[in-house]
């Protein structure tokens, strides 16, 4: 259960978990939390036993409800499976298995699996892990599957292609999920299958690894995690995204420690500096991501434009692959995602390395999909992240990708030694002005409970700072469900501007560096339409200040680090607003944190 709630950042509409006490599987599920669970268990089910499964659901084929909720039985009662992904070819497969007789409960891929893994068995007359790699190599999607057989009852058969799978290595015991953070209390050694890999897990014995496709064996290399306990608990915060948004000062600093050596005047990154040929002879650079990583690519093409003078295209990776886009042997691709699982993006790796790319990952989970299966990359060391709202990891991708930028301009000539000290030093002061931002959150939840019952909300930015208006509005609609945008301010004019009443909040982002006379313009055109301001603004503003209903103050820096403090009072916000409706910050609805399906 503990190892469930731990999970549940992953998904959590419904959960269930299946037991072996050594003669029957006790099973129990439900719609909800895991919480939720729990307490149906406790009084319906037995709990003793030393082999179970459980999981904690997202929804994609059936509604949430107690029937449609994982573990499955197969017809006979004898397997049970859980399963993350989806299989997308499961209504051939099941209209097959209709037509042998087969019954089916509920609405999911996941059963039509489960007896589909049955029928081979019963049907080739053989064991439970051959029959698992028989059907695997009929099925189309994704998965990560754990599988149990009554006529096997010392192991258990998981398999992976698409999503992420870890087995904890203890003593003689195997703990199997979807990351470390469920055993990480019980052993600090996992081994992380790779794609169309496969493995027996027997208490007391070795793991053993096979390929799905030609039942070649695998050899498991046992990494060492590096999570500790207290990095995954609250640590005395009401909830994970609050603590999140206030670890960034020492997230960013983690992530440039060891990497921006200030007093020699260089950045030190080896998955840049052994392949820098590939950057410096690159004819642009394509970075692919989703959600908040995407907006943080769109940072990195103003700092790798602006700085750098290369090229850069930045795309959605759920749509990247689906245009037959044009990509030689002399672009580089950059890959950002947080959990390093991101489907889409992945799909996008792929697709660039076949036509010969060189692609750069950028995550921050050590041993994921992306890390493994990039060219080079960079982790962001921003250390967990539990809130399905991305904050900390949206800094650290920046500072990341700021680094590679300043890396490759001083390479190529494009940046003096004068602006080039600057912009290293500036960064080396940035967590401690993240810390000064953070001083304002009294004021913010003030100004929360004046907007928290808003329906609509517009945000606005330019140049480095439009990206951060797009990052805002997301925020405030993924944890509030309050109807937000962003635009370029300029933009407003073009069309937003017919939304402006006494009723519209609009938060405008006005740093004195970057085009801020022409954001001051935009706010009397807003202010005169009897719009409600709120303004982020470089501490000691005055101008603004005259024009704006409330005025939240972040410390100066340089226009290209920026949005590193502009991003923080708008997280704030949203965590404050959706605290005051009563929503679930951390896990909001319909989302889950690591989209690792299609």
């Amino acid at each position: 259960m503990k190892g469930l709630q731990r999970l549940e950042y992953r998904g959590y509409d419904s959960a269930g978990i299946a037991l072996f006490d050594g003669n029957q599987i006790n099973m129990s599920k439900t719609k909800g939390k895991v919480e939720d669970l729990k307490n149906k268990s406790e009084k319906n089910i037995a709990v003793n036993g030393s082999l179970g499964m459980g999981h904690t659901r997202w929804a994609t084929h059936g509604v949430p409800n107690d029937v449609n909720s994982h573990p499955h039985y197969s017809n006979s009662g004898n397997l049970v499976i859980i399963h993350n992904g989806i299989i997308e070819n499961y209504e051939a497969i099941k209209t097959e298995l209709s037509k042998r007789g087969y019954v089916f409960e509920s609405d999911t891929d996941t059963e039509v699996l489960v007896n589909l893994i049955e029928e081979v068995k019963k049907k080739e007359k053989v064991k439970l892990g051959k029959a698992v790699q028989i059907a695997l190599n009929q099925v189309v999607g994704a998965y990560a599957i754990a599988v149990f057989d009554k006529e096997k009852p010392d192991e258990i058969v998981v398999a992976k292609l698409g999503s992420p799978l870890a087995i904890g290595i203890g003593d003689r015991e195997f703990f199997i999920a979807s990351d470390a953070s469920p055993f990480i209390e019980y052993t600090n050694n996992a081994v992380y299958l790779e794609d169309e890999e496969m493995a027996i897990v027997r208490p007391g014995k070795e793991i053993k690894l096979r390929k799905i496709k030609d039942d070649a064996v695998a050899y498991p290399m046992i990494q060492e995690l590096k999570l500790n306990l207290e990095e995954i608990e609250k640590g005395g915060y009401d909830h994970f995204m609050l603590k999140e948004i206030y670890e960034q000062p020492r997230a960013i600093k983690d992530t440039y420690r060891g990497r921006l050596l200030v007093d020699q005047g260089i950045i030190k990154m080896s998955g840049i500096d052994d392949n820098l040929e590939r950057f410096m002879n690159a004819n642009r650079i394509i970075i692919v991501a989703c959600g908040t990583s995407w907006h943080a690519g769109l940072v990195a093409e103003y700092i790798f434009e602006d700085l750098a003078r290369i090229p850069v295209e930045v795309e959605y990776a759920s749509e990247f692959r689906y245009r037959n886009p044009v990509i030689t042997s002399k672009d580089v691709v950059i890959a950002i995602s947080q959990s390093g699982e991101t489907a889409d993006t992945l799909a996008a790796i792929k697709l660039a390395k076949e036509r010969g790319a060189f692609v750069f990952g950028v995550c921050n989970v050590v041993g994921s999909s992306i890390a493994r299966e990039t060219n080079a990359g960079a982790y962001t060391h921003a250390g967990p992240e539990i809130g399905v709202a991305s904050t900390k990891a949206f800094t650290t991708q920046i500072t990341i990708l700021m680094m590679l930028a300043l890396k490759l301009a001083k390479e190529k000539g494009e940046l003096n030694e004068s602006k080039y000290h600057e912009i290293l030093s500036e960064l080396e002061n940035i967590p401690s002005k993240v810390e000064k931002a953070l001083e304002a959150n009294p004021l913010v939840e003030i100004i929360a409970d004046v907007y928290k019952e808003s329906d609509n909300c517009l945000y606005l930015g330019r140049g480095y700072n439009f990206p951060v208006a797009l990052e805002g509005a997301l925020k405030l609609k993924e944890i509030s469900y309050i109807h937000a945008e962003g635009y370029p301010a300029a933009e407003m004019k073009h069309g937003p501007i017919a939304l402006i009443d006494e009723q519209m909040p609009v938060i405008v982002i006005a740093t004195k560096k970057g085009h801020y006379e022409k954001v001051v313009s935009n706010i009397q055109e807003i202010k005169t339409r009897k719009g409600k301001i709120i303004a982020i603004v470089t501490e000691g503003d005055t101008q603004v200040r005259e024009l704006a209903d409330h005025v939240i103050e972040v410390p100066e820096t340089l226009e290209s680090l920026s949005p590193l403090v502009t991003t923080i009072p708008l997280q704030l916000l949203s965590y404050h607003i959706a605290v005051m409706r009563g929503c679930n910050v951390d896990q909001p609805r319909n989302l889950a944190k690591s989209v690792t399906v299609e």
